[in-house]
């Protein structure tokens, strides 16, 4: 599967619809992100079950913004809506996949069960 460019407008269906979405941050004018770019397309032709997108940082700002994005290329995956991995810096082939496998490998009945716990924690009054 070929990557697709995500904006603001699109984000929200993407990841509602993506079982596993990669969300590729970057800009034009970044050297790492140039060389990032051919291996990110490269791996997601091998994952027709993930879902690859690419955040233009400077055409949409806000986005990046939003995601708290201070470093590009920044790498985030998504299951099931769940951020599960972010991280800036360019990855390999073999780096990249071992996301992926990692990724597919989470425990998602236990991670829903965290965040559902984080979520409570943060609602708890503070005394």
């Amino acid at each position: 599967m070929a990557t697709q460019d995500l904006t603001a407008e699109d984000f929200q269906q993407t990841l509602d619809e993506s079982d596993i979405l990669l969300i590729d941050f970057w800009a034009d004018w970044c050297g790492p992100c140039k060389q990032f770019a051919p291996v990110y397309e490269e791996v997601s032709e091998q994952h027709p079950d993930v879902t690859f997108a690419k955040v233009d940082t400077e055409a949409e700002q806000e986005l990046a913004a939003a995601a708290n994005i201070t470093s590009i290329p920044t790498l985030m995956a998504f299951r099931e809506k769940v951020l599960v991995f972010a991280q800036p810096g360019a990855l390999n082939a073999e780096q990249l996949n071992g996301v992926i496998s990692a990724v597919k490998d989470l425990d998602m009945d236990e991670v829903h069960k965290q965040v559902a716990e984080q979520q409570n924690a943060d609602d708890e009054p503070k005394g």
